[in-house]
């Protein structure tokens, strides 16, 4: 017998998630690395000055360089500090907390390549973050415990021209490398073409891909001058980026604010996307278990939120949406006020 695909997460510990997005929210710069403390440091010279000691995601010990011991505004940017560090702990001992509880936490490495996204104002500008991290993120928001789903990529959509108040340095790569993390242009199949990937340097499998909404039915290229950068274009992408919502990837070092999809497109795109991808078998069979967790929480939460996703569906993409729903129908038996809310609107 099927067993339930989520469980909810009592209301304290809604609350403290939410608190813990309050606070991503209003943070400014994201503060990643463990809280670390201020100390003092003299160079060769016999300056003195202010620094915040701290591990990286790497584990190795970093200085962040803070102010000359001798200016004029040392004291309050100390202080300043210092009250950084005591909220980064407070925020720490939730996320602890929450992640003993069930909710999703991001490794320190997948969140030190968010943080600077995050900090650059490029969710708060448009950027929207997709895939298995946006997965994690809605769930933590609905409040439920679902299967966990690991992953090497970090997606990021953008869904027409960010609103960027400036362009970063170096374009989205420079940006990306403000993490700590050497991360390097993927050469595209054909040579001809620009890159739409980044990823770790070496042997590592950790990759950043760039994606935007194509025009019609086939995978391109194209451009986004405002990163520096070009994205892969896919078909059906503009559907699901088309509504979205603040929440915070977690981490035990440190939370980000992000952008993610609403969680009954989500869904929907999920059943779609399974369908449509060539040759990855198991990513389909992920997408099909993503959007049944979802489907199953929602139907029986937020009744009605799927029936309106699914009116916003193109017609071309519906049966690829029936043909996902059959193959889920024997997982969301434990769910059957979903399940003929699904049965019902998409036939």
């Amino acid at each position: 017998m099927a067993t339930p695909l989520y469980r909810r997460h009592s209301p304290a510990l809604s609350a403290t998630y939410q608190d813990v997005e309050n606070h991503a929210a209003s943070q400014g710069e994201a503060l990643v690395g463990t809280p670390g403390a201020i100390t003092q440091r003299q160079n060769a010279d016999g300056a003195r000055y202010y620094v915040r000691q701290y591990y990286d995601h790497e584990r190795a010990k970093r200085d962040q360089y803070i102010v000359a011991a001798a200016s004029d505004t040392a004291q309050s940017a100390v202080a300043d500090w210092k009250r950084r560090i005591e909220e980064a702990n407070e925020v720490r001992a939730s996320v602890r907390l929450l992640a003993r509880e069930g909710y999703s936490v991001l490794s320190p490495k997948h969140l030190a390549a968010i943080a600077p996204l995050a900090t650059h104002g490029v969710f708060e500008a448009g950027g929207v973050l997709v895939g298995t991290h946006a997965f994690e993120v809605i769930v933590n928001r609905l409040g439920i415990r679902v299967a966990t789903f690991a992953t090497e990529d970090i997606d990021l959509a953008r869904p027409g021209k960010l609103a960027l108040a400036r362009i970063p340095k170096g374009g989205l790569l420079e940006l990306l490398r403000e993490s700590g993390i050497d991360f390097v242009d993927v050469p595209a199949l054909n040579r001809k073409d620009p890159s739409t990937s980044f990823k770790e340097k070496g042997r590592s499998r950790f990759t950043f891909d760039l994606l935007v909404p194509a025009a019609g039915d086939e995978i391109g290229i194209r451009p986004v001058p405002e990163l520096g950068a070009h994205a892969t274009a896919l078909p059906y992408l503009r559907y699901l980026l088309a509504q979205s919502q603040v929440g915070a990837a977690l981490s035990n070092h440190g939370v980000a604010a992000v952008r993610v999809p609403l969680a009954e497109r989500f869904a929907i795109h999920k059943l779609l996307v399974a369908q449509i991808r060539e040759g990855r078998p198991d990513k389909s069979a992920k997408d099909l278990r993503q959007a049944a967790a979802l489907i199953a929480a929602l139907g029986e939460t937020q009744p009605g939120s799927l029936e309106e996703a699914y009116s916003g569906t193109p017609t071309s993409s519906r049966k690829h949406i029936r043909k996902s729903l059959r193959m889920i129908q024997e997982s969301l038996a434990p769910h059957p006020q979903s399940w003929e809310a699904v049965a019902n609107f998409a036939g």
